[in-house]
């Protein structure tokens, strides 16, 4: 038997499943949600819809989401997360392809809250995956590769979509979703056919661990009998994770409308200074979760969460030139960083075959921080006539963070 069929150092499925991994968060994350704010204003037009309106939409879709990753771990065990992961791309897929035919705000708002319901579904398991093919000391690099499909997703309709706006008219949104729908289906079969649940199942051992067997502990040794919310562990990893959802979402939801606003840029210069954010992003998740692995999940939160902090500092402090670009540039280079050191960190603690259920309750817990943090954001800068004072709020909020994660115990050894 070869090396490439052992799994060895020529080839091993896992980097499969990473790929396959990517693909699929590219159409339940990327597609299926951050190609919305691409839509919303011919939408908008169209459907008559106000920015209450467009608002609401968007929370629909996450409260169908946040409703989704709660129970997904569950079912991830009980079916499978291949058989999970293609039923909920199918329904992300088909939602959005209803979308494109509604004619009412209320038929969207419906449509979109099961396609956030599938976004979740996905999301959860084949993040859970990555505890299941690789070894605590590989865990980080690949869901950081995972992870950039939603970067990948974000430059691919930022560039499809006003093209086809421009060549269908006010009607284009309507043939967006179809074709946004079309990928997601298309990558529910391409997950079917690649995916696998275990190493086992192709006879392979998890990637990394015939270098550091005893290194991180696996499901027998983490947590015992106990479930995932009988688990201290992951509530103080939920506030941390809840954090990094309440912070990252008001500068992706403000940062540019704070550019137009208060700074007078033009909303073209603004949208580059974000599409930057979209590059910058692809490097996150590999860079820092491999850098988790040899660190330490500690020590890489903390570092992400410095420069997430002198990010939202530099932007709130009002500093002109090159601090902005170094503002965007902090952001942007560990956008999806936490995600990917979270995920690897669930399966450090709890084992790979309780990883889903606890990625998916630390995700709930993140979930509520990304709903809540807009929000008072908002209502601060409304109160304020600033939205530096929401950006003060987020590096108060991420200096927290790093206090959280410096008592971060080690998960133990098995």
């Amino acid at each position: 038997m070869t090396k490439m069929e052992k799994g060895g150092d020529i080839f091993h499925y896992g980097w499969v499943i990473v790929g396959a991994g990517t693909l699929c968060i590219l159409a339940c994350l990327g597609f299926g949600r951050f190609a919305l704010g691409m839509l919303l204003p011919s939408m908008g037009a169209t459907l008559q819809l106000t920015y209450s309106q467009m608002g609401f939409i968007s929370t629909a879709n996450f409260l169908g989401y946040l409703a989704s990753v709660l129970i997904s771990g569950f079912w991830a065990m009980k079916i499978g997360p291949r058989r999970l992961i293609f039923i909920a791309l199918l329904l992300v897929g088909v939602s959005m392809a209803l979308v494109s035919q509604a004619r009412s705000f209320a038929a969207v708002l419906v449509l979109y809250m099961l396609t956030g319901a599938g976004s979740g579904a996905s999301n959860v398991p084949v993040m859970g995956l990555v505890s299941a093919w690789f070894a605590g000391n590989k865990r980080g690099s690949a869901a950081g590769f995972i992870v950039i499909g939603s970067g990948f997703a974000i430059m691919i309709s930022g560039a499809l979509i006003p093209f086809i706006n421009r060549v269908y008219g006010a009607e284009g949104w309507r043939v967006s979703w179809m074709v946004l729908s079309g990928f997601v289906i298309a990558i529910a079969f391409i997950g079917l056919v690649l995916l696998r649940n275990r190493p086992e199942e192709k006879g392979l051992k998890p990637v990394g661990s015939d270098i550091h067997p005893a290194r991180h502990p696996d499901a027998a040794s983490a947590g015992g009998r106990k479930t995932v919310y009988r688990e201290g562990i992951m509530y103080y990893l939920g506030v941390i994770y809840f954090l990094f959802g309440y912070t990252y979402v008001i500068y992706a939801t403000f940062i540019v409308t704070a550019l137009v606003k208060e700074r007078g840029f033009t909303e073209s210069v603004a949208g580059t200074f974000w599409a930057w954010v979209g590059f910058l992003s692809l490097f996150s998740g590999p860079v820092f979760g491999t850098l988790s692995d040899r660190l330490g999940r500690r020590a890489g939160l903390i570092i992400v969460f410095s420069l997430q902090m002198f990010s939202y500092l530099l932007v709130a402090s009002g500093l002109p030139g090159i601090f902005l670009y170094l503002s965007i540039g902090f952001y942007g280079i560990v956008a999806w960083s936490i995600p990917s050191i979270m995920a690897a960190a669930v399966g450090d603690y709890v084992g790979a075959r309780k990883a889903a259920a606890a990625f998916g309750l630390i995700t709930f817990i993140f979930g509520l921080g990304q709903i809540s943090g807009p929000a008072v954001a908002g209502m601060l800068a409304e109160q304020t006539g600033s939205f530096s004072s929401s950006f003060y709020m987020a590096a108060a909020f991420a200096g927290a963070a790093i206090i959280l994660t410096a008592f971060l115990k080690r998960p133990q050894r098995g």
